[in-house]
C-alpha cells in the first residue's frame, strides 16, 4: 500500500496544550518588546551623550535650552513658573547695590565720598 496524500480536516487540542502555546506566544511577544525597548534606550542614551557634548562645549547653550524648556512648559500649562537666575547674571547688580549702599552710608557719616570703596573681585 502506498500513501500519496494526507489531509487533516479538524484538529482539537486539549485545553492545557492551548494554554501552554498561548503562554509561549505571549512570552515571545514580551521578549521582542523588551528588545525593542532596549534598542530605543541605547539610541536615546547615545543621542543624550552627543547633546551633552554640544552643550558642554558652548556655555550659553545650556541657558538657551533652559529657556526653551520654560517656553514649552508655559505653552502646555498655564501656571506660575519660578525662574531662577544664574548668579553670574545678577552678581554685577548685587555689587552695584553694595557700592551704592556703602557710598550712601559713608556720606551720612563722613560727608561726600570722592571714590568708591574697593571690593574684592569674586
Amino acid at each position: 500500500m502506498k500513501v500519496t496524500e494526507v489531509e487533516i480536516k479538524d484538529v482539537e487540542l486539549p485545553g492545557t496544550m492551548q494554554r501552554a502555546m498561548a503562554k509561549q506566544a505571549e512570552a515571545e511577544r514580551e521578549k521582542r518588546a523588551k528588545i525593542i525597548h532596549a534598542e530605543g534606550e541605547l539610541q536615546a542614551s547615545s543621542q543624550l551623550a552627543q547633546a551633552a557634548a554640544v552643550i558642554g562645549s558652548q556655555p550659553a547653550t545650556l541657558q538657551l535650552r533652559y529657556l526653551q524648556t520654560l517656553t514649552e512648559i508655559a505653552v502646555e500649562k498655564n501656571s506660575t513658573i519660578i525662574f531662577p537666575l544664574p548668579i553670574d547674571l545678577i552678581e554685577p547688580l548685587i555689587d552695584l547695590l553694595h557700592r551704592n549702599n556703602a557710598t550712601a552710608a559713608n556720606e551720612l557719616h563722613d560727608g561726600p565720598v570722592s571714590s568708591l570703596p574697593a571690593y574684592p573681585q569674586r
